[in-house]
């Protein structure tokens, strides 16, 4: 097996067309820097433990992440980086697993087979012609041609053609050797040497980083658009994340973080939020069916006597029992609905009650849900009236430190709207018992303490009781911050303690969040 010295880090273009090496410093990842630190108060805080417990990785840091895992594959099997990061992509990036696949083949078998199964082959027992002449079989110019290990020579311009097309209309990052019924790939450094289209070489720099990313349970990109960076995690597990560009999210969903449910429970609940099942419940909760057609009908009037707008029908019933008019019209008239206890109409009824109490219910978590997450959009903007607040302070001679209660209190003021804002979802899938009586009490104090301070940090600040009112601010938020932790640890200990009983889904009890 040959050995090879070549370096085969991965490149990637700038905006500006030019190659840079993204081993490399930055001076646009200090710029990002910059912004980050400004967007992180927007999103949460998070204790030290929790920030070293992960590496948030720039894109710079990925490629050396790939680069390193290649490195050490090419040390230990002795091919280049090129052929390694091929064989790294069809074992999804598992360096263990190819590493324990090549030394399984025995070592009086072909290792023809196991390069195949990449879509490879063994560069030990297979050499490129290089330097032929010879009409290109795609554009049928007499150029020099150059190929694969295959050696289904093109000549380099088609080369270039048909691998930026495969790349940009198809998304390989890998792409089969354009003859017919081959199945090699081509590798690293075959693409960059061959690909002119600056596009296409961008394009296939995201791609091998993306399925990098993607291959890799203990790394993710930020969910944020347009931030670029990716976190890993010592272990896969539900756990809160906070991104440099400022993004909170769950690192198993990456969704925004949403303790107290767990992953499956959002799911569940941003299916209901869209659903047109909801259309359903309110179709089965306002309207009833023509007792003879099943047309759908809407009462749109006070009188109970309906006549179905069905040409074809024109039936005449009773919207109270269903059942035909005209008895209703003699004897005891129609207000004592002399068949109101009729089997048929009594199951009628239940039957719209269960749906109207169902759709009641959902609306009335869904409103307070709804309720904090827009209150959360709102109070974002806090910090612009909070800054002017701490600026009026330093007028008043405060120094910048002592002025950050502020910024305290806002960051903690939208932690505490988006816990609320998720225990209106767990409490919408909770089975009623003993337990959730206390569940209802902590969110019940958490929320008024969160208006309280809500509407302490909107008013105005008072010149001449500055010192009162950072006090009672400060006094505030950690009393708010405390409720928010007892809600939460009451949560974790019932699911621990097998309390909670979820309907209308499927939780794992031993479901845990770093973070809590």
């Amino acid at each position: 097996m040959s050995n090879s010295n070549d370096k085969d880090d991965l490149i990637i273009y700038d905006d500006n067309d030019d190659i840079k090496d993204l081993s490399s410093d930055s001076g646009d990842e200090v710029a990002m820097e910059e912004v980050t630190n400004a967007g992180t108060s927007t999103a949460g805080t998070l204790s030290n433990e929790e920030i070293r417990d992960y590496q948030v990785l720039s894109q710079t840091e990925l490629v050396d992440e790939l680069n390193k895992l290649s490195s050490e594959t090419s040390a230990v099997l002795r091919f280049n980086g090129s052929i390694c990061k091929a064989l790294l992509h069809h074992f999804k990036w598992n360096k263990v697993t190819l590493i324990e696949r090549f030394y399984e083949i025995p070592e009086t078998s072909n290792t023809d087979s196991f390069f195949r199964n990449a879509n490879l082959l063994d560069p030990t027992k297979h050499s490129k012609i290089e330097g032929k002449v010879d009409y290109c079989k795609i554009c049928y110019e007499l150029r020099q041609l150059t190929g694969l290990l295959c050696n289904h020579l093109f000549c380099r311009q088609c080369w270039s053609n048909y691998l930026s097309c495969k790349i940009l209309d198809e998304g390989r990052p890998y792409v089969t050797c354009p003859e017919l019924r081959c199945t090699i790939v081509a590798d690293d450094e075959f693409v960059l040497k061959n690909v002119d289209n600056k596009q296409a070489l961008r394009s296939y720099h995201k791609l091998v980083l993306n399925s990098f990313v993607e291959c890799n349970i203990l790394i993710k990109w930020c969910p944020a658009p347009e931030c670029g960076r990716a976190v890993k995690v010592p272990h896969c597990e539900p756990r809160k994340i906070l991104c440099k560009c400022g993004c909170l999210f769950c690192f198993s969903c990456s969704q925004q973080w949403h303790e107290p449910i767990s992953c499956d429970l959002l799911k569940k609940w941003q299916k209901k939020c869209i659903d047109d099942s909801e259309t359903s419940n309110w179709l089965s909760a306002n309207t009833k069916d023509c007792p003879q057609c099943q047309v759908t009908i809407e009462k749109d009037g006070g009188c109970n006597h309906m006549t179905c707008k069905n040409l074809s029908c024109r039936f005449e019933f009773c919207w109270m029992c269903l059942g035909p008019w005209a008895p209703h019209v003699s004897g005891s008239g129609w207000y004592s609905c002399n068949r109101y206890d009729d089997d048929a109409a009594k199951r009628a009824r239940d039957s719209q009650e269960r749906s109207r109490a169902a759709l009641q219910r959902y609306l009335h978590y869904y409103s307070r849900f709804t309720n904090h997450q827009n209150s959360l959009k709102l109070e974002r903007k806090l910090f612009e009236k909070v800054s002017e607040k701490m600026e009026q302070m330093q007028v008043l001679g405060f120094s910048w430190i002592e002025t950050q209660f502020l910024q305290k209190a806002v960051e903690i003021l939208i932690e505490c709207r988006r816990t609320l804002m998720y225990t209106y979802v767990f409490a919408f899938y909770l089975v009623q018992n003993n337990i959730t009586k206390m569940f209802e009490d902590n969110q019940s104090d958490l929320e008024l303490a969160t208006e309280q301070l809500s509407e302490y940090l909107e008013r105005e600040l008072p010149n001449e009781k500055v010192a009162e009112v950072k006090q009672k601010v400060q006094d505030k938020y950690r009393y708010v911050e405390q409720r928010r932790q007892i809600l939460l640890k009451h949560c974790v200990e019932g699911r621990e303690r097998n309390e909670w009983e979820f309907c209308q889904a499927t939780i794992e009890n031993k479901t845990d969040f770093k973070g809590m």
